[in-house]
C-alpha cells in the first residue's frame, strides 16, 4: 500500500515537471488528467527546481561576470527551463485585457497565438523590471538573492495555483489545453505537499533575508487584486490569467525586496 501510494505521488510529481517545464521525464511515465489536475500539488516544488537552478547559474555566472549580466544569464536559464510557460501568458493576458473592449473580445484576442503591443511592451517592461531588482538585490548579497530567487518561484507558483480554487474557469473547457489542470479543485489535504513545500521556503528563506515575509504579503495584494480586476473583466480566469499571476507575484516579490534590501 505504501509502495502504492509512493509510486502515485512520484507518478503526480513527474507529470508536474512534464507540464510545466521543458526537463525530460522517464519516458514511460503514465499519463491521464486526473494525474495532471493533481500535479499541481507540486507546483511550489517545481518553483524550488527552478528557482535553484536559477540560483546555481548565477552563482558560476557571477564567479566570472558582473552581477547584472549574471542575473542576466540566470533569468535566461529558468524561461529556457519553463519554456516561457508563464511569460506567454502573461504576454497574451496584456494583448486580451488591453485590446478587447468587451469578455469576448478578450477571450478571443487571448486565443491568437500572434503577440501584439500590449503583449510585446509588457514583457519589455516586465524583463526590465525583473532584471533592475535582481541586479539591486545581487548587488547587496550573493546569498540572499539566491535565497529570494528560490522563494519568489516557489510562492508566485502556489498563488497561481490557490487562484484556481477561489475563481472560475471561464474559457471554452473542451477547447483548452489546461483543462485538466482546471478540471477539479483540489482539497486542504491535497494542498499539503504545496503548503509544505511554502512554508518551509518562507522559513529557510526569511533566515536569509528578514524582509521576505513583507514580500510575499505584497505578492498576494498585487496577485488577488489583478484577480480581482480580471473578474471584473472578464468573470474568472484563464490559463494565461493565471501566467500572468504567477509573473506579477514574482516580479512583485523582487521589486519589495529590492526595496528594503
Amino acid at each position: 500500500m505504501k509502495r502504492q501510494i509512493f509510486s502515485q505521488e512520484l507518478h503526480e510529481w513527474f507529470t508536474a515537471v512534464m507540464f510545466y517545464t521543458r526537463i525530460p521525464v522517464p519516458n514511460d511515465l503514465p499519463y491521464s488528467e486526473r494525474l495532471l489536475n493533481r500535479s499541481r500539488r507540486y507546483f511550489p516544488l517545481i518553483g524550488v527546481m527552478v528557482g535553484g537552478i536559477g540560483a546555481i547559474v548565477f552563482t558560476a555566472a557571477n564567479s566570472v561576470f558582473p552581477a547584472t549580466l549574471s542575473v542576466v544569464i540566470s533569468l535566461s536559464f529558468t524561461v529556457l527551463i519553463t519554456g516561457a510557460f508563464h511569460e506567454d501568458g502573461f504576454a497574451d493576458s496584456c494583448d486580451g485585457l488591453g485590446g478587447g473592449w468587451n469578455r469576448e473580445q478578450v477571450l478571443a484576442i487571448m486565443k491568437d497565438s500572434r503577440i501584439g503591443t500590449y503583449g510585446t511592451l509588457g514583457l519589455l517592461f516586465l524583463i526590465s523590471i525583473k532584471i533592475l531588482a535582481m541586479s539591486t538585490i545581487a548587488a547587496q548579497s550573493t546569498g540572499q538573492f539566491a535565497a529570494i530567487l528560490i522563494g519568489a518561484h516557489c510562492v508566485s507558483r502556489m498563488l497561481a495555483s490557490l487562484m484556481i480554487e477561489r475563481y472560475d474557469y471561464i474559457q471554452d473547457p473542451d477547447t483548452s489545453k489546461v483543462k485538466p489542470v482546471t478540471d477539479q479543485r483540489l482539497s486542504i489535504r491535497d494542498h499539503l505537499p504545496g503548503v509544505i513545500t511554502v512554508a518551509l521556503c518562507l522559513l529557510i528563506v526569511t533566515l536569509a533575508f528578514p524582509g521576505f515575509p513583507g514580500a510575499v504579503a505584497a505578492a498576494t495584494i498585487v496577485a488577488l487584486c489583478f484577480m480581482h480586476y480580471c473578474y471584473y473583466r472578464i468573470g474568472g480566469y484563464t490559463g494565461d490569467i493565471l501566467g500572468a499571476v504567477q509573473q506579477l507575484s514574482e516580479v512583485t516579490i523582487y521589486v519589495t525586496a529590492a526595496a528594503v534590501i
